[in-house]
C-alpha cells in the first residue's frame, strides 16, 4: 500500500511500500554474525527507504547541521528529534553512519568496487563507524556477503515456487502420462508378458543409446565456444543450474555415466539370459493371477489415498504445533554485553536495567517460541509427530503388501482356477489384513541414535553393515507379510517360517528373486526415461508444435525433476503389484513343494506351466552347483 510507515516496537521484518521500495540495514557489518545462519536474518534494525544513501555521513556530524534533513529519512518512522545523540544511538532510532550504497534486489548494499586491486567504497578504503573509530572496508564486504547469501537463498526458494505456480498443470499432465503408460504397460504385460519384457529391454537400451548420442552432440556443439572449457571444479556451485549445461565437461560426465549404465545392463542381459527366460515364465503366471484379480491394479490408488491421509494428519498437526508459539525477542549487541541473547520486552526495554548497562544493545525479534513448559515440550511433540507419520506410512505400505499377498495367495491355492477363487479376492484379503491385528502388519524396525563422538564414529564404521541389515530386514518383512496372508500367524512366527522356507529353496531364490526385480526395474526406468525425455524437450521449448505453449521458467530443471521423481513413484506403484504377485506365487510354490508331492492324494496347486518351468530351472541350477563343487 501507499500509506506512510508507522513505527512499531514489535517490528519483525521489513514491509515493502510503493514509495519506499528498498530495504536499508542500519549496520550491515552485523550481517557477518553467526546469528545470520542461526536466525536466518541480520541482527540489526532494517527499514524501508525511498532511495539508498549516496554519501558518507555519521549521525554525530549530521546532527544540528544542514545534512540532518537528509539523514532523517534513514531513521525509524516516528523518530523524535529532541533526543540526544547518545540516546538516539542507544535506542537504535538512527544508524550510526551512512555509507554510499547501491540497490540490489531491493536491498541497499555498500557500493564496493576494486581500484588497482584495492577494495574501496566511494573513494575510501576505510570508514568511520559513527562511534569515533575507523574500520576496514573488508568488514563491510563480509557483512554484505552474508546478507547477500540469505537473500540468494530466499530468491532461490521464491524462483522455484514461481516455477511451480506456472508449470504445475503441465507437471500434472506429465504425471498423468506416466500413469497411463504404466497402466498400458501392465495391461500389455497381462497378455504379452514375454514379448513385452524383451520390448522393454530393447526400448531401454535404445533410450539410453539416444541419451548417449544427445550428450555427444551437445559436447561437440560446444567445441570452440567461449567459456565452455571451464572445469566444474573451477566454476564451483551455481544456483542457476543452466550454467552447467554450457560446459563441455558436464555433457562428457553425462555421456560417461549413461555409457557405463548401458554397458552394465547389456552385460547383465548376456549373463542372465537363461534366468530371464525362467523369470518371464513366472511373470506370465503372475499376469494370469493379475488377470483374475484385475482390481489389484487399482489398489496403489488406495495406498496413495491412505498415504495422503497420513501426510495430511502429519502436516496439520505440525502446523498446529508450529503456530502455537509466541514471538520471542532477544537482546542483540556487538558481543560485549553480558545480557546478549537473553529474552526481552521491546515495549519496556528502553527503560530496563539491561538497556542502561548495555547502551549499544537493542531488543529485536528473534524467532517464534516460548519459555513455558508447554513451549519447551514442542520440539519433543514435533519429533513424536514425525515418528507417528513414519509409523503410519509404513503401516499403510505393509497393509497394502498383506492385502495383495492375500489376494494372490487365494489365486494360487485355488485347485481349480478360476472356479475355486472367492468372489472378491482383494476385498476379502483386505478384510483379513485388518482383522489380523494391525500391529502384526506394522514394520518392527527402530531407529537408534547417539550423540557422543565414539557412537558417531562407530555408526559411521558400521553404516555399510546397517545398510545390508536394513535390506535383509525389508526382504524378510515382505516375505513375512506373505506368510501372514497365507496362514494368519503373527509377525515373528511368519518371519521365522518365511526365512527357513527361503533357506531351504536358496537356489530358486537366487534364480528368480533378483532377476524379476531387475526386469521390473528396467520397466520403471523405461517409463521414467520416456516421460523424462518428453518433459525435457517440452520445458526447454524444443518441440516446435508446442513451443509457445511451454511456460517461461527460471529453472526448467524444477518441473523436469518433479516429473521424473513423480513418474518413478507412479511406475513403482503399478509395478509393485506385479512384484508382490511374483513374490507371493514364488513363496506359495516353495510351500506347495514341501506340503504336496503331485500325487492324487496330495496334488500340486501350481499350474502345469509354472511347475514345468520352475522345477526344470531349479534342477538345472542344482546340477550346475554340483559341477562347480
Amino acid at each position: 500500500s501507499g500509506t506512510p510507515q508507522k513505527y512499531d516496537p514489535t517490528f519483525k521484518g521489513p514491509i515493502y511500500h510503493r514509495n519506499k521500495p528498498y530495504l536499508f540495514y542500519f549496520n550491515i557489518v552485523k550481517c557477518a554474525s553467526p546469528l545470520v545462519l542461526l536466525e536466518f536474518q541480520c541482527p540489526t534494525p532494517q527499514i524501508c527507504v525511498e532511495k539508498c544513501p549516496d554519501r558518507y555521513l555519521t549521525y554525530l556530524n549530521a546532527h544540528r547541521s544542514q545534512d540532518f534533513e537528509y539523514y532523517k529519512q534513514f531513521c525509524v518512522p516516528g523518530f523524535q528529534t529532541n533526543k540526544g545523540v547518545a540516546e538516539v544511538l542507544r535506542d537504535g532510532d538512527c544508524p550510526a553512519v551512512l555509507i554510499p550504497s547501491k540497490p540490489l534486489a531491493r536491498r541497499c548494499f555498500p557500493a564496493i568496487h576494486a581500484h588497482k586491486g584495492v577494495l574501496m567504497v566511494g573513494n575510501e578504503t576505510t570508514y568511520e563507524d559513527g562511534h569515533g573509530s575507523r574500520k576496514n572496508i573488508t568488514e563491510l564486504v563480509e557483512g554484505a556477503k552474508k546478507a547477500n547469501g540469505v537473500l540468494e537463498a530466499r530468491q532461490l526458494a521464491m524462483r522455484i515456487f514461481e516455477d511451480y505456480t506456472v508449470s504445475w498443470y503441465w507437471i500434472v499432465i506429465g504425471l498423468v502420462i506416466a500413469m497411463l503408460l504404466s497402466l498400458l504397460f501392465i495391461v500389455l504385460l497381462r497378455f504379452l508378458a514375454g514379448v513385452m519384457v524383451w520390448v522393454m529391454v530393447t526400448m531401454l537400451i535404445l533410450v539410453l543409446g539416444y541419451g548417449i548420442f544427445h550428450c555427444y552432440m551437445e559436447y561437440m556443439r560446444l567445441r570452440g565456444e567461449a567459456g565452455s572449457d571451464i572445469s566444474l571444479v573451477d566454476l564451483g556451485f551455481q544456483t542457476d543450474l543452466r550454467v552447467y549445461l554450457h560446459l563441455r565437461q558436464t555433457w562428457m560426465a553425462f555421456m560417461i555415466i549413461l555409457s557405463i549404465l548401458e554397458a552394465v545392463i547389456i552385460l547383465l542381459l548376456i549373463f542372465l539370459r537363461k534366468r530371464i527366460l525362467i523369470a518371464i515364465a513366472l511373470i506370465k503366471e503372475a499376469s494370469r493371477a493379475v488377470g483374475y484379480v484385475m482390481c489389484s491394479l487399482l489398489y496403489p490408488l488406495v495406498t496413495f489415498f491412505l498415504l495422503c491421509l497420513c501426510i495430511a494428519y502429519w502436516a496439520s498437526t505440525a502446523v498446529f504445533l508450529s503456530t502455537s508459539n509466541e514471538a520471542v525477542y532477544k537482546i542483540f549487541d556487538d558481543g560485549t554485553c553480558q545480557f546478549a541473547g537473553k529474552t526481552c520486552n521491546p515495549e519496556t526495554f528502553a527503560s530496563s536495567n539491561e538497556s542502561r548497562l548495555c547502551p549499544g544493545a537493542h531488543c529485536q525479534f528473534a524467532f517464534y517460541g516460548g519459555e513455558s513448559g508447554y513451549h519447551r515440550a514442542l520440539l519433543g511433540l514435533q519429533i513424536f509427530n514425525a515418528f507417528m507419520f513414519f509409523w503410519l506410512a509404513n503401516f499403510v505400505l505393509a497393509l497394502g503388501q498383506v492385502t495383495l499377498a492375500g489376494a494372490f495367495a487365494s489365486y494360487y491355492w485355488a485347485l481349480h482356477k478360476p472356479d475355486d477363487l472367492p468372489a472378491f479376492p482383494l476385498f476379502s484379503a483386505f478384510g483379513r489384513a485388518l482383522r489380523w491385528s494391525p500391529l502384526t502388519s506394522a514394520s518392527l524396525l527402530s531407529l537408534l541414535a547417539a550423540e557422543n563422538k565414539f557412537a558417531k564414529f562407530l555408526m559411521t564404521c558400521l553404516k555399510c553393515c546397517f545398510w545390508c541389515l536394513e535390506k535383509f530386514i525389508r526382504f524378510l518383512n515382505r516375505n513375512a507379510y506373505i506368510m501372514i496372508a497365507i496362514y494368519g500367524t503373527n509377525f515373528c512366527t511368519s518371519a521365522r517360517n518365511a526365512f527357513f522356507l527361503l533357506m531351504r529353496n536358496i537356489i530358486r531364490v537366487a534364480v528368480l528373486d533378483k532377476v524379476t526385480d531387475f526386469l521390473f526395474l528396467l520397466g520403471k526406468l523405461l517409463i521414467v526415461g520416456s516421460v523424462g525425455i518428453l518433459a525435457f524437450f517440452f520445458f526447454t521449448h524444443r518441440i516446435r508444435i508446442v513451443q509457445d505453449t511451454a511456460p517461461p521458467l527460471n529453472y526448467y530443471w524444477v518441473p523436469i525433476l518433479t516429473v521424473i521423481v513423480g513418474s518413478y513413484l507412479i511406475a513403482h506403484g503399478f509395478f509393485s503389484v506385479y512384484g508382490m504377485c511374483v513374490d507371493t506365487l514364488f513363496l506359495c510354490f516353495c510351500e506347495d513343494l514341501e506340503r504336496n508331492d503331485g500325487s492324487q492324494e496330495r496334488p500340486y496347486f501350481m499350474s502345469p506351466e509354472l511347475r514345468d518351468i520352475l522345477l526344470k530351472g531349479s534342477a538345472e541350477e542344482g546340477k550346475r552347483a554340483e559341477v562347480e563343487e
